[in-house]
């Protein structure tokens, strides 16, 4: 589903059906919308996008606020920084969608002002490549790399040898909360995730030997999933090695790369991640993202460290 966009007096963009939801704010002028064909004028009523907004400063310049609550022990959560990333990359190249976006995480991110600095590494006909850093106090935390475009097949061909994780219903998994972690995880209270119950043994202290972890994906708020939201979701859940016997603290994510396959139709999505590999302190972390179309919508690969306790 194509977005909505609308261009209100203060510059705002603000979306109610969303693709690719470009929240800019642009030194409070009014601007034109890079994509005229989906104006309308509409506010943002969603947590995610409100919590995501970035300010254009001048040309490849953004300024945004780390939101408390969005974080793991005061730590901002990755994928939120991803989506802050994504909405200044989105914005100044023009495109619609995020096709791969890596993050490279320096030093942690707590609530408080950022800059973002984008700048275009090459722009053709399909796909714009940027640069992105993340700055606190001047100095870079985040470093990005991504390339966007306009989500559309460009081939009939497909070949999938994988399938959806194999879910109970909604009502049936087990929300997602703090317990079962050596620190708050205020990030998880954001949305309504949930988990398979054969995958909660971390929830209540114990193990199961099994370094997977599937569930839901909703906003909890009627928001739809867009490809946007996609950079976040992918690093949302609790990670796979806490069903194992490892101490369930912070897990910093080192390096996240998100590939955004199809654009998502709906308001919640099928995730499954898996851990294969512990060694020298370290864990991968593999995922998949499946929309309510059963459409493989976004895969993911992050390496972290584990966490000490």
């Amino acid at each position: 589903m194509p977005a909505r966009e609308g261009v209100a007096h203060d510059g705002r963009v603000g979306v109610t059906e969303v693709r690719s939801c470009v929240h800019v704010i642009d030194g409070g002028r009014q601007r034109k919308t890079r994509h005229p064909t989906r104006i309308r004028s509409t506010p943002v009523t969603f947590a995610f996008d409100n919590a995501t907004a970035v300010r254009k400063t001048a040309e490849g310049r953004y300024e945004a606020e780390v939101i408390a609550g969005w974080d793991i022990g005061g730590n901002a959560n990755g994928g939120y920084l991803f989506a802050l990333a994504g909405r200044a990359m989105l914005d100044h190249s023009g495109r619609r969608d995020p096709f791969s976006v890596t993050a490279h995480f320096l030093a942690p991110v707590n609530a408080g002002p950022i800059t973002l600095a984008v700048d275009t590494v090459k722009t053709g006909k399909l796909l714009t490549t940027m640069n992105a850093s993340l700055l606190v106090d001047g100095l870079v935390a985040v470093r990005f790399l991504g390339a966007c475009g306009e989500s559309a097949p460009v081939t009939d061909v497909q070949f999938v040898t994988t399938n959806p994780p194999e879910l109970p219903p909604f009502g049936e998994c087990v929300p997602r909360n703090d317990v079962g972690t050596a620190v708050p995880v205020e990030f998880a209270n954001r949305f309504d995730s949930r988990i398979h119950p054969d995958d909660t043994a971390f929830l209540r202290g114990e193990t199961n030997g099994s370094a997977v972890m599937r569930g839901w994906f909703d906003f909890g708020d009627g928001r739809p999933i867009d490809t946007l939201s996609l950079l976040t979701i992918a690093d949302s859940f609790a990670p796979p090695v806490f069903n194992l016997p490892v101490p369930r603290a912070w897990v910093p994510t080192i390096e996240l790369t998100v590939h955004v396959r199809a654009v998502p139709v709906g308001t919640r999505v099928a995730c499954v991640f898996r851990s294969r590999v512990i060694q020298g302190g370290l864990t991968e972390e593999d995922g998949e993202i499946w929309d309510e179309e059963g459409r493989l919508v976004a895969q993911s690969r992050q390496l972290a460290l584990l966490g000490r306790g």
